[in-house]
């Protein structure tokens, strides 16, 4: 495997090591700073990709020492870090929201690549039908910056026999009042990554006004189920180490990063406690998952 990708590299790449063989190409790593974040994707990276690249985590100010090798940034910090260090980085970003770096894509194709940290909204709209399946309609919460990230989803939500609204406010006065009408509209409450409505000085505010009012809130991550949302898509950390794998042996088949992906599974986090509170069953968090894959599945078959 390792002398496969090193046959693909250009002439002028290779390197030879010590014993007069071609070294293995270098992958480096810009961490988060949280260091038992940083251990666990590096130890998933090792795994996916064995002995076929060096991997070479950078300290604090080694920085510069990026040129030709591709880097992997962990969080969205560690991504503006090397980019601005240098702006023709190869760089793979992870744990990366697609609104967050969708932009540096479009202006360094081939350059800057990502697996999306982010869930579809399509997913997460359709984790709120898996639990309440007799709900038609999708309240959505955005300020005038934010409602575009809602379009796409807007146009999927028929062939699921669903329908969608946007409810906009911008400011904290607005919030609440916007809220209950979203919420006499919509049968669940979908929350899309939106920093500005959906952040920890509001999100308590929202769910007690939801729940107070029998609806349920899904998204916009997982660790907002543990503040109190019902449920939340997810991508696990091993199928995002293993599609980063996958971009960069395209990266090593020829020589420039392809367009940033989805991960090829997600699960689904619920929290049992505001379901018994709300008097809502709830399916378990496998069925769920399993249900989304199927349902998606079969509408991308009927697509063909």
């Amino acid at each position: 495997m390792a002398l496969a990708l090193i046959l693909l590299l250009p002439w002028s790449s290779i390197v030879l090591g010590q014993n007069g063989q071609p070294a293995l190409p270098s992958v480096y790593i810009a961490g988060s700073g949280n260091s038992a974040l940083d251990r666990h994707v590096t130890r998933l990276l090792r795994s996916e990709l064995g002995e076929s690249v060096e991997l070479v985590f950078l300290s604090e100010g080694q920085e510069t020492l990026v040129s030709a090798s591709p880097v992997i940034t962990i969080g969205p910090t560690a991504f503006t870090r090397i980019h601005q260090i240098n702006r023709n980085a190869q760089i793979l970003a992870l744990l990366v929201e697609r609104k967050f770096i969708q932009g540096y894509v479009n202006r360094s194709p081939g350059l800057v690549s990502a697996v999306f940290y982010d869930v579809p909204l399509l997913r997460q709209a359709l984790t709120g039908k898996a639990i309440l399946p007799q709900s038609k309609r999708i309240a959505l919460l955005a300020s005038t910056e934010s409602v575009e990230i809602y379009e796409d989803l807007m146009d999927q939500l028929a062939e699921y026999s669903l329908e969608a609204r946007v409810f906009v406010t911008d400011s904290d006065d607005q919030l609440i009042p916007t809220l209950i009408r979203a919420l006499n509209y919509g049968d669940f409450l979908l929350a899309g990554p939106d920093d500005v409505i959906y952040n920890p000085r509001n999100i308590k505010h929202i769910l007690l006004t939801a729940y107070r009012r029998n609806r349920i809130v899904i998204g916009p991550s997982q660790a907002y189920v543990k503040a109190g949302v019902l449920a939340s898509g997810y991508a696990p950390f091993p199928a995002m180490a293993a599609k980063a794998g996958e971009l960069l042996q395209t990266y090593f088949d020829t020589g420039s990063f392809p367009e940033p992906v989805y991960p090829s599974e997600f699960r689904v986090e619920v929290n049992e406690q505001v379901a018994r509170s709300l008097n809502i069953p709830l399916p378990s968090r496998e069925w769920i998952s399993q249900y989304l894959d199927d349902l998606m599945l079969s509408s991308q078959e009927d697509s063909e």
